[in-house]
This record gives structure tokens, sequence and C-alpha cells, in this order.
């Protein structure tokens, strides 16, 4: 079962949350886009342990068009409830039960639903509005955020304030997740075992108290 955490994306409780777990936006370092296992997934383990041993985030970088993404999103949020006459709750972070996996949804929709908010590139937005089309690079984001909060289904609302929107709408591949879920299981392994190692070299205990008594089990 999914535990949805209130704090602010980004804030202080959200880096805690987010630091030295997989999370969906780099799912695509453990699965690749077609189903398989991504070679990237050793790189992407080190650097959450790096940030276990440490206790942060390391390596955080916000590019010029993820700076205007945030900037942009309540505008976007709000064409998209008046197109669709709904109502977009605004959620902080979402884990599994047991706090190992995580995502960071832009909205919750109802019961059943996650928002997406894309503030692309105009050549990327006009892309989207010819093809109805959403990048095969988002698949392991998309389908990972479905996979964690438990979800059917994801809207991608493509957003510029100077063209017609495209909203496009993904639904959970049970195939894919499934395949997701068993190389997050083996990646968090991985983590466990060399936190372990690392332990017993230095002989000290970087394991959150919180992992500790689900590892009990």
């Amino acid at each position: 079962m999914a535990i949805y955490h209130k704090c602010d994306q980004y804030d202080d409780k959200w880096d805690s949350l987010h630091s030295g777990i997989p999370t969906s936006s780099k799912f695509d370092k453990i699965i690749t886009p077609t189903g398989k296992s991504s070679s990237q997934w050793k790189g992407y383990a080190h650097h959450l342990i790096a940030e276990r041993l440490l206790r942060r985030s390391v390596n955080t970088f916000t590019s010029e068009w993820m700076a205007r993404g945030l900037e942009l999103e309540p505008d976007a949020v709000g064409m998209y409830e008046m197109l669709n006459d709904c109502e977009a709750k605004q959620i902080g972070f979402v884990t599994t039960d047991d706090g190992l996996i995580g995502c960071s949804p832009d909205r919750l929709l109802g019961e059943k639903g996650l928002l997406e908010i894309k503030v692309p590139k105009p050549d990327t937005h006009v892309g989207y509005l010819l093809t109805s089309e959403i990048s095969e690079n988002y698949r392991p984001q998309l389908q990972g955020q479905l996979f964690v909060t438990g979800r059917e289904w994801v809207d991608i609302f493509s957003y510029h304030p100077e063209l017609p929107p495209s909203q496009i709408r993904v639904v959970r591949d049970e195939s894919y997740i499934g395949f997701l879920e068993n190389q997050l299981w083996e990646f968090n392994s991985y983590i466990r075992e060399a936190m372990a190692k690392i332990e017993k070299l230095t002989g000290k205990n970087f394991t959150p108290e919180a992992e500790l008594e689900v590892l009990k089990y």
C-alpha cells in the first residue's frame, strides 16, 4: 500500500524522504523503456549509497528548463483543471509501505489518476500536439509512478503559454510493472548488501532505524 507524505517538493522533509532510495524519475537507470535491465543500474545504486552514507542528497542540478517547468506548473495545473472540470490535489512524496521506493507525482486526480505536467521546448510540445504520443523514454517514470501509487492511469499534460495544450493518458502496463518490481527488488538487495559491507568495514551503522524495522520481517 502506498504512503502519501505531506510536504512541499524539494523542501527538507521531501529531501529526507527522497534521498537514498530509487525514485520513479530515475527508474530509467534501472529498467529501459523496452523492458530490459539498464546498464546504468550500478552507477545509480552507488549514487544512492553515497546519499545514505552522507544522509543527504548529492549532485542536485536544476536546468533552465526544469526551473521554467516549476515556474509555470501552477498555470498548467489551472488550465488542466478548467479543461477537465476537476480538482488536482497537490502531493509532496509517495513511497511504498516499506519506504524504500518513491515517486513525486505532480498532482493526484480523484482516487485512480495522476497528473504529470510537462513544460517542454516549443518544438517538443508541437510534437505532442501532432502525434498525441508521449516519448517512450518516459515509460519507466510513468509506469513507475503507477507502480508506487497503485493508481490506474496518469495524464501527461504538456503546456506552453502561447500554444494549445496537449493531453495524453497512459494506463497501467501490468507486464512492464511486474518486471520493474522485480528489478527494483534486485536493485535494493544490492544496496542492502553493499551497505552491510561498508558498515562492516567501518564499524559504523548507516542504516536508518525505520529501515532496520522493515528488515526484521
